[in-house]
């Protein structure tokens, strides 16, 4: 019974079920599933919504923020370049850069046909003007971006004629003048290699404007203003200006007057003597490590970087476009830094200074050395310079004197490698100099472990083994700084422009590398080579210099590749040096290769204009032996007979009238009648009795050519007293005077 009844149960549950079924369409299972699936594409959003909060968030905010607000990029000035005195290098000057907006190009009445038309006057209109292509200028203007420049670092002429063409064609909308700057070298070729330049972008790309980028270029600023879904600006919107920070400027070592000294005789070697592969100079004060000068020679204009200069331009045109980048940075490359060379027998002073330092031989120690010619080393025949004859006999001094490379082959062997190896290092060859410049070159030295008797006899004169020419000069410099090697500068200082702070870059002393005793001796040596040796030619009448010649022979087999290098290094005065120089011609021609005749009259050229200009006295500094001459009377006559008179005589002329000169007579002259002066003094003349006045510069310390120059630059003459530098002037400084006037200057030593 019960049994009947639990079946009666179990159908109508069924029936219920089966009943649902054919109600819903759906079971139990498909609901799950449904389920399941919802769970898990909620699961899915909420990962989505995680990911884009916590992941992409940054980047989503960034991109909003982008496409709801304008960004007007406001350009720094970048810092200018200074030398030691004040004068311009470097300097930057506004622009403009003109932008178009495409899709803001378009006619109002929305006629596709007359939009074409507008365009092609657009375009017409930047190739004219801009100087471009037009076909390249239509394609900007046709252009599917939101912004395309048409022109970038635009003076003001071209400007100017836009904004009128703009004015004239009720033009309105489109183009885009934005405020920039651009780089300009006043001095073009002057110290290119050093400067070096920078791109369209205001980047540096080489030399200091590369190296000194970061302190240079300064960080852009923007206006920030928002805008619409549209991608228009929305009128009265809160902008925030965020200031631009411009960079700061750079004063250099670099004196501009002793560069443009060191290029123009440089230059002349150069070119006068067909010197294949150029050359380079240095100058350097030893007491600093300051560099004055740094020329390398074929320059080039820093204006037009990209444009080869006369001797890279005789091959250009051949090149395949690798090879045209080659060469341009190949133009660029500073040889004083960035190339290696073997230095020759101005390293005969390093090899000298070891051996006087460990006390292996003396100056003057008589028949020291024998030289008949060569020296044979392990069996094989080195050759002295000399291939007329021997050097016989001969003490550190006279060997140094001949530049006899059998007599350093026997000091070298003396010395030892361990020793030599350990001068090396102390003066700087096996580590960079540290200077600012861009792409300081590593030295090659044989490992010390290979060195065998005839590497050691040939670097005991300075070859195979490769150095920079600076590595040279800071070494020379170190003897010259009585044994302190100091660490050559090019930066002397960095001024924020925005704040005016200057941040001084000091001089920093290495180390002691010979005893101030040594370093005394090895220069005393050096005058002697200018005195009675093989660098004679590089002497300067009226001053003390010291000096070394080098001629670098190429390694076997590459003589029509690299060539010779004829150097010569200097320092003056003797006593208290002030001045090192260093001159490389690379690759002279096979008949006139010697250091000494080829490099040693230019050092003389250069130093001749460099120590007067610098205030060191001279021993010439007196008007003892000079011929003065006695100023005639040349008042009531006419100007124009007056002037020749005094032209005929030496003197300068000098008056403000604009009367007539063949009738006009002179009525006053200064100085008077009667005073003895130098040829090239001015005298001033006056047809009424008016004056030029004028004040006495200060010119204590100064040596007579610089008190010379000052006085005439001022329009006085100068009477000169003793010699040596300037210790008392009548009338004193601060005196105005008339023009003419004679000043009497007191020197002593």
């Amino acid at each position: 019974m019960s049994s009947k009844k639990n079946k009666k149960v179990t159908n109508k549950e069924n029936t219920k079920i089966i009943n649902l079924k054919s109600q819903t369409g759906i079971s139990i299972k498909k609901l799950k599933l449904i389920f399941i699936i919802v769970v898990l594409i909620f699961v899915l959003l909420l990962g989505r919504l995680g990911f884009l909060q916590f992941v992409e968030g940054s980047y989503l905010k960034e991109l909003a923020y982008n496409q709801q607000s304008i960004n007007q990029i406001i350009s720094p000035k970048r810092g200018d370049i200074y030398d030691s005195k004040g004068r311009v290098l470097a300097t930057s000057a506004a622009v403009d850069t003109i932008t178009i907006n495409p899709a803001k190009i378009k006619d109002s009445s929305k006629d596709s046909e007359k939009t074409k038309e507008l365009k092609e006057k657009f375009a017409k209109a930047f190739s004219e003007i801009f100087e471009l292509d037009y076909e390249e200028a239509l394609a900007k203007v046709n252009s599917d971006s939101q912004v395309e420049t048409i022109a970038k670092k635009v003076e003001k002429d071209k400007v100017d004629k836009l904004k009128t063409w703009m004015k004239d064609n009720d033009v309105y909308v489109g183009i885009n003048i934005d405020e920039d700057t651009k780089r300009y070298y006043p001095h073009n070729t002057v110290l290119s290699q050093v400067i070096g330049s920078c791109g369209s972008d205001n980047q540096g790309l080489s030399g200091i404007e590369c190296k000194w980028d970061s302190i240079l270029s300064g960080t852009p600023g923007k206006i920030v203003s928002a805008k619409s879904g549209s991608q228009k600006e929305i009128p009265n919107a809160e902008e925030t200006y965020i200031p631009a920070e411009n960079g700061s400027d750079l004063t250099l070592t670099i004196d501009l007057n002793i560069q443009k000294i060191v290029e123009k005789y440089l230059k002349q070697a150069v070119d006068d003597n067909n010197v294949e592969n150029g050359g380079n100079c240095i100058v350097m004060d030893p007491k600093t490590g300051d560099i004055l000068a740094m020329a390398t020679y074929p320059n080039y204009d820093l204006n037009n970087p990209f444009t080869p200069n006369e001797y890279v331009a005789k091959t250009y045109d051949s090149l395949d476009s690798q090879g045209k980048v080659d060469a341009i940075y190949k133009m660029w490359s500073n040889k004083s830094v960035q190339e290696l060379y073997e230095p020759g027998s101005v390293f005969k002073l390093i090899t000298a200074s070891a051996a006087l330092e460990e006390n292996i031989t003396g100056t003057d120690v008589a028949g020291d050395f024998k030289c008949p010619g060569y020296e044979i080393v392990d069996g094989r025949r080195i050759n002295c310079w000399k291939t007329d004859g021997s050097h016989a006999s001969q003490d550190l001094r006279h060997a140094l004197e001949n530049s006899c490379n059998p007599a350093f082959i026997q000091l070298g062997s003396r010395i030892g490698t361990s020793t030599l190896y350990k001068y090396y290092k102390a003066f700087g060859f096996f580590d960079k100099t540290g200077v600012d410049l861009l792409g300081e070159a590593e030295s090659s030295f044989w490992d010390e472990n290979n060195v065998g008797s005839v590497e050691r006899a040939t670097m005991s004169f300075g070859q195979r083994f490769s150095i920079t020419p600076l590595q040279m000069i800071t070494a020379i410099s170190a003897i010259a700084n009585d044994g302190v090697l100091m660490k050559p500068r090019i930066v002397k200082s960095v001024t924020n422009t925005d704040t005016g702070a200057v941040t001084e870059i000091d001089t920093e002393e290495v180390r002691q590398v010979i005893s101030s005793d040594t370093a005394s001796k090895v220069k005393d040596m050096m005058q002697s080579v200018v005195e009675d040796g093989t660098g004679w030619r590089g002497g300067v009448t009226g001053y003390t210099v010291g000096g070394k010649t080098g001629t670098s022979e190429p390694m076997p087999g590459r003589e029509d590749i690299d060539g010779y290098v004829a150097t010569y290094v200097a320092i003056s005065p003797v006593e208290n040096t002030q001045v090192v120089l260093l001159l490389n011609l690379y690759k002279p021609p096979k008949n006139n290769h010697q250091g000494g005749t080829l490099a040693g009259p230019v050092v003389s050229q250069m130093l001749s204009e460099i120590l007067p200009l610098l205030g060191i006295p001279s021993d010439a500094d007196s008007t003892e032996d000079e011929d003065l001459i006695t100023v005639p009377e040349i008042r009531n006559k006419t100007i124009t007979e007056a002037e020749k008179i005094l032209q005929e005589k030496g003197f300068t002329t000098k008056i403000s009238t604009s009367n007539d000169k063949n009738s006009n007579l002179v009525v006053d002259q200064v100085p008077k009648p009667g005073v003895a002066l130098s040829s090239g003094s001015i005298i001033m003349l006056y047809d009424q009795d008016t004056r030029t006045s004028t004040t006495v510069p200060d010119l204590t310390g100064k040596s007579k050519y610089q008190a010379t120059t000052e006085l005439k630059n001022a329009n006085l003459n100068i009477e000169i007293e003793g010699s040596g530098t300037v210790v008392s002037q009548d009338p004193p400084k601060g005196s105005n005077v008339d023009a003419g006037t004679v000043v009497k200057v007191t020197f002593k030593k």
